[in-house]
């Protein structure tokens, strides 16, 4: 059943006590306007009775007179008065003839009356066929009763006050309820108001705004209570922004965290997880609540999952995910997650990303490889030249000079290679140090200069060398880095050109960026070569390479001057068409 408002039920309670105490006090009052109506009537009925009695009690000697007696008394009163003998014989009615009514001695009110008492009756009348009260009283003489004077009134005539007075009452009656009514709306009104105040109040506290208090009602027993919500209100306001607080706290070191963090309930459901997990494994916000299986299709990070909620202890493990054709190595780190009772939650699973790392060690070793590869082919033909001097081929002074050159050319190498190490080495801790100091310069001239380093072995191959650069083009550079690494680009634009081809020079601004291309019409690189063309000792052709005089850490060079200018080098290259390499530098 649908509840009602306690302002309709209150209302409804009081009209409801109202009618009834009304009707109560109408029954009575009219019950007891009708006695004493009724009482009254008897009495004056009884009164003029004994006035009739009193009259003919003179006169009972002539019966004769009676009649007219009760004719004339009648009239001046507007009573039926009647005189019966004691034997019950009428000799006088003031509406009939007394000869043609019928004995009245079973009259119940003539028989009390011969009986010595005042009989009082209402029945309906047959002589004039109305309802009628009869009163009668006896006739004495002598101590005898020898006679009974009766008054009649019709019923008629006494239902006119009483329907008066029924009238008076009830216009009373709604007079009072209409009051009642007024009062009990007033009432209703006066008590639920607070109540009212108090459900708006609570309504505002369940969605979340305590901090506006409830107002104080002027009801005793409601002060209590509403002291009671302001003073919860303030507890939940103090606690609540206490847990947001933290909740915004962890979450801040969440998001701050490199680190990706999982949470997995023990059903394999995701229940949360930070931005750092959000972009290493795709998730969005709508998968939280879903099968760790439906949200991540990596079987090794499923498998350690799996692991991690079997497991008692803390497990660790490496995770592989694939995206775009990258590969990212992870390190996972599972454990149990408790709450404050030691209730198992789930797990809590912690990646780190060490796909740096991983290529840091690969590029390490391939590092050590490839220095241990191109010390050892000239130490071994230096190695090798002097033994066989040593042998005897130092006699021979024809091919005694002929190896030495060859082993100058190779310690000539070594130092290349050599010097190119500390080169790279020293960029690399200047820039990490903020040794490298840049200034606002023209570019112009610097490009001239690194054109002039390599004129002489362009002129052998007879290439043309151009320069396209505006004078005001300015760069934040330093002139010495920036130098060796264009005389890098050019050098090699030089050896892989064909003879008498171009290689052009080109600086422009270009997206908020200075650029520097130096294009040539070389052989070209193809383009499985070109995203690792800038690793150290990197070569597209070996063979080629060591024959052309290269030591492969010249682009490495270039790429760690560009980076320390705050720029990037990138190139692009069609085999037999030539290579593009462009240095971006930050303009001033």
């Amino acid at each position: 059943m649908r509840p009602r408002r306690l302002f309709t039920q209150l209302t409804l309670s009081f009209l409801a006590v109202a009618v009834l105490g009304v009707a109560a006090a109408t029954w009575i009052s009219t019950r007891i306007w009708r006695h004493f109506l009724l009482t009254q009537t008897n009495a004056d009925l009884e009164a003029q009775a004994r006035f009739l009695a009193h009259i003919a009690r003179e006169r009972w000697s002539r019966p004769e007179n009676l009649d007219d007696l009760c004719k004339k008394v009648g009239r001046a009163t507007g009573v039926r008065l009647t005189l019966v003998a004691a034997d019950g014989r009428v000799l006088g009615d003031s509406l009939r003839d007394p000869a043609a009514m019928e004995n009245h001695a079973d009259r119940r009110e003539i028989q009390e009356a011969v009986r010595g008492r005042v009989g009082v009756h209402a029945r309906l009348s047959p002589t004039v066929g109305l309802p009628m009260t009869y009163v009668a009283v006896p006739i004495t003489e002598d101590g005898r009763t020898i006679g009974v004077a009766r008054a009649a009134l019709p019923a008629t005539a006494m239902k006119a006050p009483v329907r008066q007075v029924y009238l008076q009452v009830l216009v009373g009656a709604l007079i009072i309820l209409g009051l009642a009514a007024g009062l009990s709306l007033w009432l209703s009104r006066r008590l639920t108001r607070p109540l009212e105040e108090i459900r708006r109040g609570a309504e505002r506290l369940g969605r979340g705004n305590l901090s506006l208090k409830l107002p104080t009602p002027e009801v005793e027993e409601l002060v209590s209570l509403a002291d009671a919500l302001n003073s919860m209100a303030e507890q939940l306001n103090e606690r609540i922004t206490t847990i947001q607080e933290q909740r915004r706290e962890q979450e801040a070191i969440l998001a701050s965290m490199v680190e990706g963090v999982l949470a997995v309930d023990p059903r394999g459901r995701l229940l949360s997880f930070n931005r750092a997990a959000a972009a290493l494994l795709n998730l969005a916000p709508e998968m939280v609540g879903r099968n760790i299986t439906e949200v991540v299709r990596n079987p090794d990070l499923q498998w350690f999952v799996t692991r991690a909620l079997a497991a008692t202890e803390p497990v660790e493990g490496e995770v592989t995910v694939r995206e775009d054709e990258e590969e990212r190595i992870l390190q996972a780190h599972g454990t149990t997650l408790r709450d404050s009772r030691q209730v198992v939650l789930g797990v809590l699973i912690v990646l780190h990303d060490i796909t740096r790392l991983r290529r840091l060690e690969i590029a390490r070793r391939d590092f050590v490889a490839n220095v241990s590869h191109e010390l050892k082919t000239p130490v071994t033909s230096i190695k090798g030249f002097v033994e066989t001097l040593l042998e005897g081929a130092l006699q021979d002074p024809q091919h005694a000079e002929e190896f030495l050159k060859i082993i100058s050319r190779q310690v000539e190498r070594l130092h290349q290679i050599i010097e190119d190490l500390l080169s790279l080495s020293r960029i690399e801790q200047e820039a990490e140090q903020g040794r490298i100091i840049l200034h606002g310069r023209r570019l112009g001239p610097v490009l001239r200069a690194a054109l002039q380093a390599c004129s002489d072995r362009a002129r052998d191959k007879e290439i043309t060398l151009e320069l396209s650069c505006p004078e005001d083009l300015r760069a934040r550079l330093n002139d010495t880095l920036l130098e060796q690494a264009l005389v890098n680009l050019i050098d090699n634009a030089i050896k892989y050109s064909g003879p008498q081809s171009r290689v052009q020079i080109e600086a422009a601004k270009e997206d908020g960026w200075v650029a520097v291309r130096v294009r040539d019409q070389g052989i070209g690189i193809p383009k499985e070569h070109l995203p690792r063309l800038f690793e150290r000792f990197y070569r597209v052709d070996p063979g080629r390479s060591r024959k052309a005089g290269g030591t492969g850490l010249g682009l490495a060079i270039v790429k760690h001057i560009a980076q320390a200018h705050g720029g990037k080098v990138t190139v692009e290259s069609t085999p037999g068409q030539g290579s593009v390499f462009t240095l971006l530098l930050q303009p001033d």
